[in-house]
C-alpha cells in the first residue's frame, strides 16, 4: 500500500512539473508567434519531461556543431591528426588531413609545422585529396567576405582568414604578410566608412583612398587554391615546397598536432565554423583515402546515429547550410550520446559555452551566486535562434534541453532573452 502511494505521489509530482513547464510556453507571447520546438529531458531518470513539437524538423544553425562534435568523439583520439607523410629517399612527401589547428590563430599548433621546418629532406605537398568544393552544401555566396565563412580545403593555414589592420603608424597592413601584394588602394571606391573588400573570385583586396581609422581591424577569408597554399607555406617555412599528385600509400605515417579537447573547445565556445568544417575532413582522413564531408557524414549517420528518433538531414559541419534539418528530440539524443562518450561531465561542461562565464552565452545568462548552471550550444541564422545543452537546477537535478526557434521576424535578442527567462525559471524551480 505504501509502495502504491509512493508511486502515485511520484507520478503526480511528474505531472505537476510537466504542467508547469507547459504553462511557461502557453503564456509566452514571444515563443507563440513563430515555429518553436522544445524538449526537456531528465538525465538521471533517463526520461523526457516535456516536449513541444519535438518531432518536427528545424533549421539548427550552429547546433549542427554538436553532431560534428559527437562524430569527432567517435572517430578521433585525444589529438588531432595534423599531416600524413612518407619518407622516400631524399624526399618527405606529405598529405593534408584538413587539420584546422595548423598555425591557427588561437590554438597555435606547431608540431606539423616543425616537422616540415626541421626536415633535412626535400619536402613535397601532395594535393588533390579533398574532393569537395570550397563552400559547404547550401552556403550563401553573398557572405563570402565575412569572417565566419572561411573556405574549406585540405591544408588550411592560419584559419584561411586574412587580418587587415592599422599599424601604430596608421598604415594598413595584412596578415599573412604574403598577401600584401594583393592589397591595393582603389580611388574609385566611394564610401562614408573605411572598409576593405575582396573580389569574389580572387584575392584582390581593395580599399578607398581615405584615412585609415585608428585601431582598424577586419577579418576577410581569402580565396583558397593549391598555388596559394604552396606560396604561403614557402613564405612561412622559408624553404622550397614542391608540388606532386600522388595517392596516399598504406605506410603513410601520421603526425598529431593539437590536443583534441582544446580544438573542440575552440569550435564550441565561440562557435567557430572554420574549425567545425575542417574537423569533418580530419574525421574523413582516418577512414577514407580522400577528404570528403559527404562521406564522413553518411558514415556517421549510418554507424553512430542509426538509433536517433528521427533521421537527420545533415549537410555540413558548421550549420551555415539551411539544408541542415534536425528535430529537438534528436538533439536530446545527441546530447546524451556526447555525455556517454566523454563520461566526464566536468570536462564536457568546460568545452561548452558556459552561461555567465564563457562563449556565446556568456552575456546571455547570469550565474547563480557565481556558479554557472547552463552549458549550451547556440545556433543563429537570420530568423532562426536555438540553444541545446545541459542545465543543473538548484535542487541538483541534471537535465538536457533543446530549445529551437525558426521563422521569427522579431529581433533575435528578444528570442534569446525569452529562452534565458524560461531556462532560468526551470533552474530556479524544477
Amino acid at each position: 500500500m505504501l509502495l502504491f502511494m509512493d508511486f502515485t505521489q511520484l507520478a503526480y509530482a511528474q505531472r505537476l512539473r510537466k504542467r508547469k513547464v507547459k504553462k511557461l510556453f502557453k503564456h509566452s507571447a514571444i515563443v507563440n508567434d513563430h515555429f518553436t520546438g522544445f524538449a526537456l529531458y531528465d538525465l538521471d531518470k533517463q526520461q523526457m519531461i516535456y516536449e513541444l513539437n519535438s518531432d518536427k524538423y528545424f533549421t539548427p544553425a550552429s547546433n549542427t556543431k554538436l553532431y560534428t562534435f559527437y562524430t569527432c568523439l567517435k572517430m578521433l583520439g585525444d589529438s588531432i591528426p595534423g599531416l600524413q607523410y612518407v619518407n622516400r629517399n631524399d624526399s618527405l612527401i606529405f598529405w593534408g588531413t584538413g587539420d584546422p589547428s595548423f598555425l591557427q590563430t588561437d590554438l597555435k599548433a606547431t608540431k606539423a609545422y616543425n616537422l616540415l621546418k626541421n626536415s633535412k629532406q626535400n619536402i613535397y605537398f601532395s594535393s588533390g585529396r579533398y574532393t569537395g568544393t570550397f563552400y559547404g552544401d547550401g552556403w550563401p555566396y553573398g557572405d563570402y567576405a565575412d569572417y565566419y565563412q572561411a573556405e574549406i580545403n585540405e591544408l588550411p593555414l592560419e584559419d584561411n582568414v586574412a587580418i587587415v589592420y592599422a599599424d601604430t603608424a596608421g598604415q594598413l597592413q595584412i596578415k599573412p604578410s604574403y598577401l600584401k601584394r594583393f592589397l591595393k588602394c582603389d580611388s574609385s571606391l566611394k564610401s562614408n566608412s573605411f572598409y576593405v573588400q575582396r573580389d569574389i573570385l580572387s584575392n584582390s583586396f581593395t580599399y578607398p583612398a581615405v584615412r585609415v581609422p585608428k585601431k582598424f581591424r577586419q577579418e576577410i577569408p581569402w580565396k583558397t587554391s593549391t598555388a596559394l597554399t604552396i606560396d604561403l607555406l614557402q613564405d612561412t617555412l622559408k624553404r622550397t615546397v614542391g608540388l606532386v599528385h600522388l595517392p596516399i600509400p598504406a605506410d603513410a605515417k601520421t603526425i598529431y598536432n593539437a590536443p583534441a579537447d582544446s580544438v573542440y573547445k575552440r569550435m564550441l565556445q565561440p562557435s567557430d565554423n572554420f574549425i567545425a568544417e575542417q574537423l569533418l575532413l580530419v574525421c574523413s582522413s582516418t577512414r577514407f583515402k580522400t577528404l570528403s564531408t559527404d562521406s564522413v557524414i553518411n558514415y556517421s549517420v549510418k554507424n553512430y546515429m542509426a538509433d536517433l528518433p528521427d533521421k537527420p538531414q545533415w549537410a555540413d559541419g558548421s550549420g551555415l547550410s539551411r539544408k541542415d534539418l534536425f528535430t529537438p528530440r534528436d538533439m536530446i539524443a545527441i546530447l546524451n550520446k556526447i555525455l556517454a562518450e566523454i563520461k566526464d561531465e566536468k570536462l564536457l561542461h568546460s568545452m561548452m559555452p558556459i552561461g555567465g562565464v564563457a562563449g556565446t552565452i556568456r552575456s546571455a545568462y547570469k550565474t547563480d551566486n557565481g556558479i554557472p548552471f547552463v552549458w549550451a550550444k547556440t545556433g543563429t541564422l537570420a530568423n532562426n535562434h536555438n540553444q541545446s545543452g545541459y542545465l543543473v537546477t538548484r535542487k541538483g537535478k541534471r537535465v538536457a534541453f533543446s530549445f529551437m526557434n525558426n521563422n521569427f521576424t522579431r529581433p533575435a535578442r528578444e528570442i534569446r532573452d525569452e529562452m534565458v527567462r524560461i531556462m532560468t525559471y526551470l533552474h530556479d524551480n524544477y
